[in-house]
């Protein structure tokens, strides 16, 4: 991570998303297999150490394909359906978003050097990958998770 001329952050992604599917398709990606080459001029040889020994991994990554004049920022009915409420776009998880971040948790198949196995992961080939972080269930929700019925719905079938 560095800063511009001008102050703005700049993120330099860490790799990016081989395998998997080639475009971004709503659901089932449960059973989607892919690797997450790393960069070599980004990270050292030992960076993955310690990583096999976690079952899921968090994947952060950017939805680079998502045309600017598209995003949203205010409010949109998720995936376009009236039958559901217009939301504000921080009340859902499209990709179409202000920074085009996407945040996945999925199954680690294996690492090697510079090499992550994944599988579950929401990102289509060629996406840059801004992180990855073991998975810690610490780190889940705490108390109750609460959720309106329409994201539920919505999720059915995306794993």
């Amino acid at each position: 991570m560095t800063s511009s001329h001008d102050g703005r952050l700049v993120l330099r992604p860490i790799g990016r998303v081989t395998g998997g599917r080639a475009d971004a398709v709503d659901d089932d990606w449960d059973a989607v297999a892919a690797t997450i080459e790393l960069d070599p001029d980004v990270l050292e040889a030992g960076a993955t150490d310690g990583l096999a020994d976690f079952s899921h991994v968090e994947v952060v990554f950017c939805f680079d394909r998502v045309d600017e004049d598209v995003v949203c920022r205010g409010t949109r009915h998720p995936r376009g359906r009236a039958d559901w409420p217009s939301v504000g776009i921080l009340a859902q998880r499209a990709k179409d978003r202000p920074n085009r971040i996407g945040v996945t948790v999925c199954r680690l198949a294996g690492v090697r050097p510079f090499r992550i196995d994944v599988v579950g992961l929401d990102a289509v080939n060629g996406s840059p990958v801004l992180d990855v972080k073991p998975y810690l269930a610490e780190f889940g929700a705490r108390g109750e998770v609460r959720q309106p019925t329409w994201s539920t719905e919505l999720m059915a079938g995306y794993w």
